[in-house]
């Protein structure tokens, strides 16, 4: 495994529809594609915090809600050089590594970014981000999404509708629980005596759900939601992924009902 730094290229939290309150909420990710933008980072890692503060000026630089969908996930492999990351977890760090496989790297670092599934290292920071968002604006999605929040039982219902052909090969469905408005006073590291703050904080990683070939794919699933998540800065985020190639064909979030 090696780390390394990189000149922060981020996002911020953008929701594809505005949550609704008192009962059940919902949104469609329409005909546009939509831009799946991760970013891999560490509370230990002294490169990050730029990363992280990028992340959360998305709609300052002039983003429009809903047209890229930023995913913070918080790697645990910098957990033993001094300062354990309370958000991380090693099933984001597998999913980094999975990535890292799939596009022939020889290793993972941080802050590292993905855009629609492949590494994004924009030298132009938002502008790089500008013009993927105005190519993936061009091309029809060939998947369509619906995202349906039921805060009373905490369940999810995600309609997947995939072209005939959208896919290389099989594709896969994601759910993800994300929070906003998150802090840490850093006593150790890298970072000690810094007090870092995030957006867009992969709480949990649910899935790979399988996507049918063709036609549509429901699923139904119950959210894992701890008592201390913040309810009123939480997104609920669905993205399908081409299983071979790791292309993102179409993402969507929706803020927590209640």
């Amino acid at each position: 495994m090696a780390i390394r730094a990189w000149t922060a290229v981020a996002a911020m939290v953008v929701a594809a529809a505005q949550p609704a309150f008192g009962g059940e909420c919902s949104g469609a990710s329409g005909p546009a594609r939509k831009v799946l933008l991760e970013l891999y980072t560490s509370e230990g890692c002294s490169s990050c915090p730029p990363a992280d503060r990028w992340l959360s000026k998305l709609m300052e630089a002039g983003f429009a809600p809903g047209t890229v969908i930023p995913v913070a996930f918080h790697v645990d492999y910098w957990n033993d050089l001094g300062w354990p990351d309370r958000f991380s977890q090693a099933a984001f760090s597998a999913r980094q590594r999975a990535t890292s496989v799939r596009d022939s790297a020889t290793y993972v670092y941080t802050p590292q970014f993905l855009a629609d599934g492949h590494d994004f290292r924009g030298s132009g920071g938002y502008d790089s981000l500008r013009q993927r968002v105005r190519t993936a604006a061009a091309s029809p999605a060939r998947v369509r999404l619906n995202l349906s929040l039921d805060p009373g039982s905490a369940e999810v219902r995600v309609h997947a509708d995939l072209d005939a052909g959208a896919a290389a090969g099989p594709a896969d469905l994601f759910v993800v629980i994300t929070e906003n408005g998150l802090s840490t006073q850093v006593a150790a590291g890298e970072n000690r005596g810094k007090a870092l703050e995030h957006d867009a904080v992969a709480r949990v990683l649910l899935g790979p759900f399988p996507v049918a070939a063709s036609g549509p794919t429901d699923l139904r699933q119950a959210l894992p939601l701890a008592p201390d998540w913040r309810r009123d800065r939480l997104s609920v985020v669905a993205f399908v992924q081409d299983r071979a190639r790791g292309d993102v064909l179409q993402a969507l979030s929706l803020g927590y009902c209640r």
